[in-house]
């Protein structure tokens, strides 16, 4: 709390003398109960929360506690861990040991509130009381508001592509410890280390030879990607560009859209001038111009354009989940209720559907969602209703043996359709 009284009233000032704070016992403490609550898995050294906790936490600790103060400790090697996206293609996330996770999320919990007071506004991400659904909802403001030529912004490989030499300026505009920031560039330059088909350990040192990336999977990148992030965002409020031409940024984590009254061309053209100043990359196949209403815009999961009154028929800009946000859903759905999974007891499986729709439907809650909810119910009656038939052998479709008052109420699957009577924010 001080540090954030301390870095708001003094814009300019740089914090020295952090590093011993961060191997305060209270400080790692935290570190160790943040990063056991996530329940990630081991990185290259094998460790997992289990054994640290049966050898003794105290233990571990206090030797991490050495190493930090004698400055003897060094950052491990990140395992390489492939993510498949909703394209088909892969996010490479890079998995830090247990003991370099506390002290980076021990890292965060000191440099958080010093570099809080300098994001920007419209930056939505990683931040205490902000979340995606605020920044849905300025975007739908600026667009009721006449911004309606949308920048539909995409870069590639954003965290993998921040340069180190301008995030590190970044930091050192507020960050005077040169313990904290060498710590903070081991991190970044950490080597790391995949399998290859035949089960052999390779380790790569990309980062550290492209002086560039910060891994995705780490507890510190999110942190590192909104502090480079606000170079961009504040530029263009600093060179006037958004008074200039009536255009706005959004931003969420590596997401963000340019809304704009009339000038979106242009809008997209120093946008692209400005991230190659940054040495960031522009998807160019992903980014375009939007036209409202004529058009439509994706951002966050939802889709933002004309929507109509169910009870006037009037046209009017809402939000409303993307189709490929539903898509996404049912495909759940179908993986929840494949053939596979027959053996599974009901009671299993619809427990299963119900905390994807429930988790589902409390983020898509803005806007009229009753035709999302209606789409998502039936599709999954109809793969549930499959996985009974299969599972006790039952000929023809199921529906006489399995209708809907069978699965919502003797079964207990929720419903969607009739929730959003209860969010007073879902209506249009």
């Amino acid at each position: 709390m001080a540090l954030h009284v301390k870095a708001k009233e003094e814009p300019e000032f740089r914090f020295y003398q952090l590093y011993d704070k961060l191997y305060r016992a209270d400080v790692l403490e935290f570190g160790y109960r943040v990063s056991r609550s996530k329940k990630g898995a081991a990185g290259i050294d094998g460790m997992t929360f289990e054994q640290i906790e049966s050898e003794g936490v105290e233990n571990w600790l206090g030797e991490l506690t050495r190493e930090l103060k004698q400055k003897t400790y060094k950052a491990d090697p990140l395992k390489r861990v492939w993510l498949e996206k909703p394209d088909g293609t892969q996010r490479p996330l890079g998995i830090p040991t247990i003991r370099d996770r506390v002290v980076q999320t021990a890292a965060v919990l000191l440099l958080g509130p010093i570099f809080e007071p300098d994001l920007q506004p419209e930056q939505y991400a990683y931040r205490k009381g902000r979340n995606t659904h605020d920044a849905v909802r300025h975007v739908h403001s600026l667009v009721n508001t006449g911004h309606t030529e949308i920048v539909d912004a995409d870069l590639s490989g954003y965290f993998d592509t921040i340069p180190h030499a301008e995030l590190m300026t970044s930091l050192s505009r507020r960050i005077s410890d040169r313990h904290v920031l060498a710590l903070i560039k081991q991190w970044l330059v950490a080597p790391v280390e995949e399998k290859d088909k035949r089960g052999r350990r390779h380790r790569t040192t990309r980062a550290k030879d492209e002086k560039r990336g910060a891994p995705q999977g780490s507890p510190l990148s999110p942190f590192l990607s909104s502090v480079y992030m606000r170079r961009f965002l504040l530029g263009w409020k600093t060179l006037g560009i958004d008074r200039k031409l009536n255009a706005h940024i959004v931003n969420f984590a590596d997401d963000f859209v340019i809304c704009c009254r009339g000038t979106g061309a242009q809008a997209m053209s120093l946008m692209r001038q400005m991230m190659e100043r940054l040495k960031l990359t522009v998807n160019e196949q992903k980014t375009g111009l939007r036209i409202l209403p004529e058009e439509t815009v994706d951002f966050l999961g939802y889709t933002i354009g004309r929507c109509y009154s169910t009870k006037t028929g009037k046209a009017y800009f809402g939000t409303r989940p993307s189709k490929k946000s539903i898509r996404k859903l049912t495909t759940k759905v179908s993986e929840l209720t494949a053939p596979r999974r027959s053996l599974l007891e009901a009671e299993v499986v619809v427990g299963q559907l119900n905390r994807l729709l429930s988790g589902w439907s409390q983020y898509f809650c803005l806007g009229p969602v009753y035709k999302s909810y209606r789409v998502a119910d039936a599709h999954t009656t109809h793969r549930l209703r499959q996985w009974l038939r299969r599972k006790h052998k039952v000929s023809g479709s199921g529906s006489k043996r399995y209708p809907d008052e069978y699965l919502y109420e003797s079964l207990g699957l929720i419903q969607l359709k009739r929730k959003p009577q209860n969010f007073p924010w879902a209506k249009a």
